[in-house]
């Protein structure tokens, strides 16, 4: 049962612990009372049993990338990843919230619960061959892995293998948790979990993310929440040269609302992020388009202020349908909260990272990464070398915003950090085919194993360390909600966004299932491909 603001009760396994220390020796101790050299006994030992998993890692990690499927769509994904878990006894399941390729996986029994979760989806037009240092697609046009969410769940998997074996050896009490960011790319799915109470009864979050780095953050400010606004407008069609006079143009209504919306992005905040697309813009130049939809995302850094940005752009929609004589209606696409992470399990996550350390790069893995970047017009500076520093919030007063992730509805209800693991190339632009280059190479694969010890040994402690849980919900209760209150974006009657990439999943995926890795004949993904690593241009 979740821990509450007014009873404070953790039931802790006090099954003895035995394990080996070096020379042999057994040790046994109450889990909440191990010594610092049994505690760092155990680490050593879950190190190598990830270690001993790199293959696994590798074939989960590549399978992954070759599926390439876009948020909602990524039903080979799933199942991929809910058979791994299910041939590993976990309970497993689907369709949570009413979305097809979501799952909850659940294995073990008692307190504490601990959940763990990471993205599955892809990026449009981002199909990329592996190991090679410029554009150069599987398949042209389709979708890929181009920001490495084929990796996250496989750190996640082979940390909980670990310590799933752990706690079978030592009669551990505790439950594990996996889920999916299903659409996250979109924004589309976390919010709907939160909604339908699928973390009530969770202790901690442990959410994985991939990057250039090796770190972890708490408190807030590190990016903004958003709505996900796709807002239709509704006119009548006519001839455009025999009778444009009798039609009503929605296309019209879309363009004036984006040009009200331009001059308005001037008066507004220097954190706001307006972006959007044209999702339907009529059917051909000579018929006056009765429909038409543009799509927003409406960034802020705060919830009130993304309230206040969602009514600007509902003000835009009704004055732009006044102007073209036509009507309205939006529809949400998907939501995120700012995040706020916990700074207590983000601080034990970052003695953690210090001693797995930063994967020892090849001669070949800086080669291809110097390449890319020349390729990309940056400075060729190749990987990093040290792990990121555990630096305090940033100022509100000087959040200039960015980026965006749902995992931020999460962190308002239970205490939860971000895990970001080393396996991609610094200074890419993101949501592009560049930052998909390094994500089935030996880059990706030694970072997801550094990532996969980090949260082993982060999950360790949560499990067993009784003072760790009371400091995360200590920060949770008396600093992060002390003063601040989530309350959801979404609407009672909104729903998952299902339907959203199906027609480009159905274009592409007869020619990407011909690139699906096969590990029963080839080693790795490169070796199937035919890539010799790196590939450069000479």
């Amino acid at each position: 049962m979740k821990l509450s603001m007014v009873n404070f009760k953790r039931t802790v396994s006090t099954a003895l612990i035995t394990m080996a220390i070096s020379g042999g020796a057994a040790s046994a101790a109450a889990a909440t009372t191990m010594s610092l050299n049994e505690r760092m006994a155990v680490k050593k030992a879950l190190i190598n049993d990830v270690d001993a998993m790199a293959k696994q890692a590798q074939v989960m990690n590549d399978t992954i990338f070759s599926f390439g499927e876009l948020g909602f769509q990524e039903f080979q994904t799933s199942k991929y990843i809910t058979q791994i878990l299910k041939d590993n006894g976990f309970k497993v399941e689907e369709g949570i919230s009413g979305i097809p390729t979501a799952w909850m996986a659940t294995w073990g029994e008692g307190e504490p619960v601990i959940a763990l979760g990471s993205d599955i989806d892809g990026i449009p037009k981002a199909s990329q061959k592996p190991g090679v240092a410029y554009h150069d697609p599987i398949v042209e046009g389709a979708p890929g892995h181009g920001e490495g969410h084929n990796s996250g769940q496989v750190v996640n998997i082979i940390a909980i293998l670990a310590v799933k074996k752990y706690m079978e050896e030592n009669d551990l009490e505790g439950t594990i948790k996996v889920w999916p960011g299903v659409a996250e790319e979109q924004l589309g799915t976390k919010a709907y979990y939160v909604r339908d109470g699928y973390f009530e009864d969770v202790d901690a979050v442990l959410f994985s993310h991939v990057s250039n780095s090796f770190s972890t953050s708490w408190g807030e400010g590190r990016g903004n929440g958003l709505i996900s606004v796709q807002y239709n407008f509704y006119g009548e069609s006519a001839h455009s040269a025999g009778s444009p006079w009798r039609g009503r143009s929605a296309l019209d209504a879309v363009e004036l609302m984006e040009v009200g919306m331009s001059y308005r992005r001037e008066h507004l905040r220097l954190s706001q992020r307006v972006h959007s697309i044209v999702v339907d813009g009529g059917d051909q130049p000579n018929v006056v388009p009765p429909v038409a939809s543009r799509w927003y995302f409406l960034r802020e850094t705060d919830y009130p202020h993304i309230k206040a940005l969602w009514e600007i752009g509902d003000k835009m929609a009704e004055g732009a349908a006044m102007m073209s004589n036509t009507t309205w209606d939006s529809v949400v696409l998907g939501s995120a909260w700012p995040q706020h992470m916990n700074k207590a399990i983000a601080e034990d996550a970052y003695e953690n990272i210090k001693l797995v350390g930063m994967p020892k790069w090849s001669e070949d893995d800086i080669a291809l990464a110097k390449a890319l970047q020349k390729e990309i017009g940056v400075e060729p500076e190749g990987l990093k070398s040290e792990i990121n520093e555990l630096t305090d919030p940033p100022d509100p007063k000087k959040n200039m915003g960015g980026g965006s992730d749902d995992i931020g509805d999460i962190s308002w209800q239970v205490p939860t950090i971000t895990l970001r693991y080393p396996a991609n190339i610094p200074n890419l632009p993101g949501h592009n085919w560049s930052n998909a280059v390094a994500m089935a190479t030996p880059i990706a694969h030694k970072g997801v194993v550094a990532g996969a010890k980090a949260q082993a040994l982060t999950l360790f402690d949560l499990l067993t360390d009784e003072s760790l849980m009371k400091s995360a919900w200590d920060y949770y209760e008396n600093e992060q909600t002390k003063n601040g209150k989530y309350t959801p974006l979404l609407r009672e009657q909104d729903r998952p966004a299902t339907h959203l990439n199906k027609e480009i999943m159905a274009e592409f995926s007869g020619d990407m299932t011909e690139y699906y890795y096969d590990s029963s004949k080839y080693d790795t993904y490169l070796e199937q491909l035919g890539i010799t690593y790196p590939t450069i241009k000479e």
